[in-house]
């Protein structure tokens, strides 16, 4: 039998996507394995981020400004916008811009928290839908980029959105189909997402 401190441990890593019972206990005697003040440095480090991080009230990615860094940017194209369903995907569309940050995707972006799911009750009103609608009407976009991940539910929103936008005459288009099917965009890797950026297509 395990000493409480330490099934406790193991229990909130086995809670972590991905993580099954053998990975959490190494987890949890690796972290036992720490020096004291690593420990604390990676405790403090979760509780930094829970207490700092916050929504940006434009875009919906994760940040620790308002609006974040990439919202405020004078160097970005601001008449393009590249939808996604969670914060980890701004980051992985981030990787296409190189070192140097002068390739790869250039514009903004805005993050749904979610993707349209009947079966599971999840509806329009339940991702950031509206709020994308109204970023177009009191802005100056021109292209939505729709690079929401490429299974079911991912196409299903797509389209609809795409529906949604068109009689507000803004180019709508899909990144390509690089990505495999039923596959995240967050493990694809910076040369593939820069293709299927380059070779959208419009819906």
């Amino acid at each position: 039998m395990q000493p409480l401190p330490l099934a406790q441990l193991m229990e909130h890593f086995r809670r972590l996507p991905g993580i099954g019972p053998k990975t959490a206990a190494r987890l949890a005697y690796h972290v036992l394995g720490m020096e004291r003040e690593q420990a604390l440095a990676l405790a403090n480090s979760i509780i930094e981020a829970k207490d700092r991080l916050h929504f940006c009230s434009t875009c919906f990615s994760l940040t620790d400004t308002d609006p974040c860094v990439i919202c405020q940017s004078a160097t970005r194209d601001h008449g393009l916008i590249c939808v996604v369903e969670e914060p980890r995907d701004v980051a992985a569309m981030e990787r296409t811009r190189g070192h140097d940050r002068s390739r790869g995707y250039q514009g903004t972006y805005h993050v749904l928290q979610g993707v349209l799911s009947p079966l599971d009750g999840i509806g329009p009103e339940n991702i950031r839908v509206r709020e994308l609608v109204e970023r177009i009407q009191t802005g100056s976009v021109r292209e939505v980029i729709m690079a929401t991940n490429p299974n079911l539910e991912g196409e299903v929103t797509a389209t609809y959105i795409a529906r949604l936008l068109k009689p507000l005459g803004i180019q709508v288009t899909r990144i390509a189909r690089g990505l495999p099917t039923g596959g995240d965009l967050e493990y694809a890797d910076e040369e593939t997402l820069a293709k299927a950026l380059e070779n959208r297509r419009e819906i």
